[in-house]
């Protein structure tokens, strides 16, 4: 689970020292205030980890990919060159990791539960961008790869840590300097011949790997429902970024059966029918199913009963709000557990309630799969369904520490983040000024309004 980030000169952004990352992150302010971008660092890592481009430190994205970055000009602080952009993400992985010494498998030459990692990226000359600093942090050492003075292709690694460090032995014969970073977080095959011990560091790589391979993305804008979709079989990763492949995921979690366990004593049900379940919670329907049109057939309907007493329709033929909120739903339970889901107003399009109860969606998932949600949002009721949940706390509510609420802001040209302290009755002890608007000026106003249109009628 991601624990902490932190950026300079990213976007919008200036600075971002440490951000705690909680089971439940939200982000809330007002548009422009930078509050995407965050999301957007995120996913600009995890499309650099899935692209089969080594010698690009960074994949800024197109069309194809989860976000489109433009350039490295785009992307720096000010959009001004040269200039710097540096990033950190902590984690935490669910059961002790370790590095195992190569010449005794048996004993484990690093161990721990959080690791660390951070790098510096510049654009060097031709535009093509150059990595001056990387690290990972674990288990109290810290393994650095940092660019030689003056060049752009010559490193040097060491080994840091609390009680000296870990000492790197060189392969006799080999005093080269090391090329440079795969990516911007991958160490050169190299490592291995110049060093006797340094092996192990593709482990730390592949931990940050694995990291981003288990982030999931969904974004704002939604497909609007089809009368029929075709399934050849495919099982999806996620739902893709605008919920197109929500149908297809439905189809394979039944064809492999996936089900979501509530515990001891209680029926086990589909993944199809649990979804099923939260619409109806959420007031939205009464039943959902997703039928083949016919027998032996690829094509398949999804059909929705609004009431009990009512015919089952196509979800064309309802409100919008279900094919919204349904592939958020299934990203929730679809995806493997542990897994980091980043979700961009997720309430779009939805009414009051139904974005409050979205808050305990996100408790559910949390609690039953261990997935960690980051979104953004400009919803008051989302916000104040997290509130009621700390304060009423129990099985049903969550700890003030499972969240982690802030408030973006956009002054003197750049974002400025303000975490808002959430006590154990839910209240909001560092409220922002003008944070969903000011209500009392609004009523105010009609009242005005109100008095002078009696006082032209009285006339």
């Amino acid at each position: 689970m991601l624990k902490e980030i932190g950026v300079e000169n990213f976007k919008s952004w200036k600075v971002i020292k440490k951000m705690r990352l909680a089971p439940i992150t939200g982000l809330f302010g007002a548009n422009s205030s930078g509050k995407s971008s965050v999301l957007q660092l995120l996913l600009m890592l995890k499309q650099t980890v899935e692209s089969p481009d080594r010698a690009q430190a960074l994949i800024f994205g197109d069309d194809r990919t989860p976000v489109n970055l433009g350039s490295f000009r785009d992307v720096v602080f000010g959009h001004t060159t040269p200039s710097q952009v540096s990033w950190q993400v902590a984690w935490n992985f669910p059961k002790p990791f370790k590095i195992v010494d190569p010449t005794a498998p048996k004993k484990a030459l690093f161990e721990g539960q959080e690791m660390r990692f951070e790098a510096k990226v510049s654009e060097g000359t031709a535009g093509r961008l150059v990595v001056d600093h990387m690290a990972y942090e674990f288990a109290k050492f810290r393994f650095v790869m940092k660019r030689k003075p003056n060049t752009e292709s010559k490193y040097e690694l060491k080994a840091d840590g609390e009680h000296g460090g870990y000492r790197l032995v060189r392969t006799q014969g080999r005093p080269w300097d090391l090329p440079m970073p795969v990516k911007c977080y991958g160490f050169p095959d190299q490592v291995k011949a110049y060093y006797q011990n340094a092996g192990f560091v593709g482990d730390l790589q592949l931990a940050f790997e694995s990291l981003f391979g288990q982030v999931y993305y969904l974004g704002p804008l939604r497909e609007y429902p089809r009368r029929q979709y075709t399934w050849a079989g495919a099982e999806p990763a996620d739902m893709g970024q605008r919920g197109e492949r929500v149908v297809d995921a439905l189809l394979a979690a039944r064809e492999k059966r996936l089900t979501i366990p509530l515990g001891r004593g209680r029926k086990t049900p589909s993944l199809e029918q649990y979804v099923a379940m939260w619409l109806k919670k959420l007031g939205l329907i009464h039943d959902f199913s997703v039928d083949a049109i016919a027998k032996e057939s690829n094509l398949y309907r999804v059909r929705v009963q609004r009431s009990p007493a009512s015919a089952s329709v196509p979800i064309t033929d309802v409100g919008f709000g279900v094919s919204q909120i349904l592939p958020v739903l299934v990203l929730c339970y679809y995806v493997p557990p542990g897994a980091t889901i980043l979700l961009e107003q997720p309430e779009i399009h939805l009414h009051p309630s139904v974005q409050a109860g979205l808050a305990d969606v996100f408790i559910d998932a949390w609690k039953r799969r261990k997935v960690q949600i980051i979104f953004e949002s400009h919803s008051e009721h989302l916000l104040r369904r997290l509130q009621r949940r700390i304060a009423e706390a129990g099985l049903d509510g969550i700890r003030p520490e499972d969240t982690a609420l802030y408030f973006c802001r956009l002054e003197d040209g750049w974002s400025e983040l303000e975490q808002l302290q959430v006590d154990m009755l839910g209240r909001i002890t560092n409220w922002p000024r003008d944070f969903f608007g000011n209500e009392f000026d609004e009523m105010a106003a009609i009242t005005r309004a109100g008095m002078k249109r009696l006082e032209k009628q009285q006339r």
